[in-house]
């Protein structure tokens, strides 16, 4: 659990930088600024116990404590046994991951609720929601390309070419780095499957039309088959991920 100190910590640092960001903000007209809104979508950028992601969420008032919203979710997993390894024996290499099969990008798509847990006050303050949801969500597994050193037979030199990564073929001592990100795109294999999340949004600020937030909590992805990311390890059906989110929104009608 090396993640949770970093996440209270990264929780704390925001709340700290956007609170004093909005003792600044012109404030706006006390009428129109306690007007209920219906309607509200915010974007955020998340990191999480694997990796990191982007979201987009739009929600729509069914109580005035209770919100229906829909989610869509675009993160990265990492295998948190990757490590970044160098060939120590040729010059000017490219660090690489070895043992990486995939690297997985996952998409999420959903829907849940949004219960308000206090009102923050007209004046400013902290509004604490609890949210959970659930949907479809698909995971890509791109192949890993890297650079291998062989041995030209004709000039007797070695030169490097772009191989798909094996492991019963390519070693620390040939592998000369990794290959340009694009490369595999064109072999992504999808894994269906489905995800369910919960957290805590802790909303601030002094403008209520214009929401800032963080959110801390957790998600877990259950795909129909496992998802490939490293050799020499088994493969994983299940992803359980802590995150925390940072985000920007709009309320409107």
């Amino acid at each position: 659990m090396k993640f949770l100190p970093f996440l209270l910590f990264s929780v704390l640092f925001f709340i700290t930088a956007f609170s004093s960001s909005a003792q600044i903000e012109e404030e706006f007209d006390s009428i129109a600024d306690n007007v209920l809104f219906t309607k509200e979508m915010n974007g955020a950028v998340f990191i999480h116990s694997h990796g990191w992601g982007i979201e987009y969420r739009m929600g729509f008032n069914q109580t005035v404590s209770k919100k229906l919203i829909f989610e869509a979710d675009l993160l990265e997993m990492k295998d948190a046994k990757q490590i970044k390894s160098i060939n120590p024996f040729f010059t000017n290499t490219k660090s690489y991951f070895y043992g990486k099969l995939n690297a997985v990008y996952i998409t999420r798509l959903g829907a849940g609720y949004q219960h308000i847990l206090n009102r923050k006050p007209y004046f400013g303050g902290v509004e604490l929601r609890l949210l959970y949801s659930g949907g479809v969500s698909v995971a890509f597994a791109k192949p890993v390309y890297l650079e291998i050193i062989k041995l030209d037979a004709g000039s007797y030199r070695y030169i490097t070419v772009t191989e798909r990564y094996d492991p019963d073929s390519h070693f620390p001592d040939n592998i000369y780095g990794r290959a340009p990100f694009t490369k595999g795109f064109n072999r992504l294999k999808p894994y269906p499957g489905i995800y369910a999340k919960t957290g805590l949004s802790i909303e601030f600020g002094t403008i209520n039309q214009k929401p800032k937030l963080v959110e801390v909590g957790a998600a877990i992805d259950i795909f129909a088959k496992p998802v490939p990311i490293m050799a020499f390890k088994d493969t994983d059906q299940f992803f359980l991920t802590l995150y925390v989110c940072f985000g920007l929104g709009k309320r409107y009608n």
